[in-house]
């Protein structure tokens, strides 16, 4: 009795999403993901202090090599985290738990199988593959020592993202926050023991990282494992059907083409700022890489909060109340950015200091960090917009959005702006592409709008 009474709670919470008010479910799905991103972001900033200060600018920078590989990892994750997750919103949105039930396994079983092969052939092939990111003799030796453990634990990060996702889709978003707080407080502890106490250096950052996704993640499959929960494991649903993999990746690829372009575009971009500034410049990107990151998370939490509430919407046919979501989150995303804006405009010096005390490297990052956040305040528009096409099953719209800014634009600006300005054009680039891609999504957007309305329009007079 006990536990119909819980499966009737988790389906009333699945229902929510359909008739509570669009602006209290946002702020109901989207503040976790906020805190918790917030926390992600923090992290990382107190991740690269540390290596800066203990370890010295080279660790930075060799940090920096590391990105693409992160960034491709994350490819993978995205693929079946968003790509699950957006499945299973719309399907809690039919009423279809069965379906649902089986996404969840077959996410299990995909990142399983991914994150094992992503882990064996990237370690197989580790020097090449850094040296062709950008790395140095002076910089190869710091990346390598991070990504070998980075890599053994790939599985795990897999893991641990992809069923966050799900949870999330769940109606769960408290316990996905929780998830990554209790990942972020854990990381903390272990960065501060590993390399301020024991001083094991880069490879110490590497190991509190997946020390505390495993943890995080045993608690997961435990939240997963109770059988009075709505998603829960059971016998038989671990098994890979072709018909739920296709829908996964049909949605997922749009993530994955966007975090694989990432990787290409840090990869020429490493190349470039080596070509025209050396390891110093590499450095001074990924200090401003984290900058940007710190800020583009809050973004990214209101995006995962959206993501449940359109895919369910969308699924019931309230276009309306999928609308309103949007809006909402356009709004929330644009007004964030414009604090990072201000922030880095004002105190680019300040913020460097953060991650370093060497004077050369705090006058690039400063520079560095002024041009990229140039008109920052556009891209949460354009990424809330992306995350939107997504939640709705429109994948060709959302892979167009993904690819605008860094494969269409960002790619032949940074290879044709530094010809004119040297440095400074590797730096130019990156906001001369978001605002193009900003003014490619908007009209997009106002295409579909008037697609959806229309459709009400006549599910009104019928």
């Amino acid at each position: 009795m006990e536990s119909n009474n819980k499966m009737s709670d988790n389906k009333q919470a699945a229902l929510a999403l359909g008739t509570k008010p669009v602006g209290q479910l946002l702020w109901q799905y989207a503040l976790p993901a906020i805190v918790a991103m917030t926390a992600s972001s923090l992290y990382n900033i107190i991740d690269r202090a540390m290596i800066g200060q203990i370890v010295g600018p080279e660790a930075i920078a060799g940090l920096g090599i590391t990105f693409p590989f992160m960034n491709l990892s994350a490819a993978f994750g995205a693929a079946v985290g968003v790509g699950s997750s957006a499945s299973i919103s719309v399907k809690l949105g039919q009423k279809d738990y069965k379906v649902a039930q089986n996404l969840l396994g077959n996410t299990v079983t995909l990142n399983l199988i991914i994150g094992f092969l992503f882990m064996a052939i990237s370690l197989v092939f580790l020097d090449p593959i850094l040296r062709f990111f950008g790395a140095s003799d002076v910089t190869l030796p710091y990346a390598r020592e991070f990504m070998i453990v980075i890599l053994l634990g790939n599985m795990v990060t897999h893991m641990y993202f992809g069923l966050n996702a799900v949870l999330r889709a769940a109606g769960k978003p408290k316990l996905a926050m929780y998830s990554v707080l209790f990942t972020v407080a854990m990381n903390i502890v272990l960065v501060l023991t590993f390399v301020w106490w024991f001083r094991w250096g880069i490879r110490g950052a590497a190991l509190a990282t997946v020390t505390s996704q495993t943890l995080a993640m045993c608690w997961q499959l435990r939240l997963f494992s109770n059988k009075k929960e709505l998603l829960h494991f059971k016998r038989g649903m671990f098994k890979l059907k072709a018909d739920l993999v296709k829908n996964i990746v049909a949605i997922g690829v749009s993530p994955f083409l966007m975090n694989a372009t990432s990787c290409v575009i840090v990869i020429f971009m490493n190349n470039q700022f080596v070509h025209y500034g050396g390891d110093m410049a590499v450095g001074a990107y990924s200090i401003a890489n984290s900058v940007v990151m710190m800020f583009f998370m809050f973004v990214m939490g209101v995006c995962q909060g959206m993501q449940p509430i359109v895919g369910y919407n969308y699924g019931a046919e309230k276009y309306d109340r999928m609308l309103r979501c949007l809006f909402m989150a356009i709004g929330c995303a644009t007004a964030i950015l414009l604090v990072g804006w201000g922030l880095s405009m004002l105190f680019p010096r300040q913020i460097a200091r953060i991650f370093t005390t060497d004077e050369t490297l705090i006058n690039l990052s400063a520079r560095g960090i002024k041009l990229d956040m140039l008109v920052f305040f556009v891209v949460g528009s354009q990424a809330v917009i992306t995350h939107f096409f997504q939640s709705i099953g429109k994948v060709k719209v959302s892979i167009f959005l993904s690819l605008s800014r860094q494969l269409f634009l960002l790619l032949p600006m940074a290879f044709v702006f530094p010809m004119f300005w040297d440095l400074d054009g590797v730096w130019y680039s990156m906001p001369a592409s978001d605002f193009g891609s900003f003014a490619m999504t908007i009209p997009m957007l106002m295409w579909y709008m008037k697609k959806f309305k229309s459709v009400d329009v006549k599910s009104e007079e019928l």
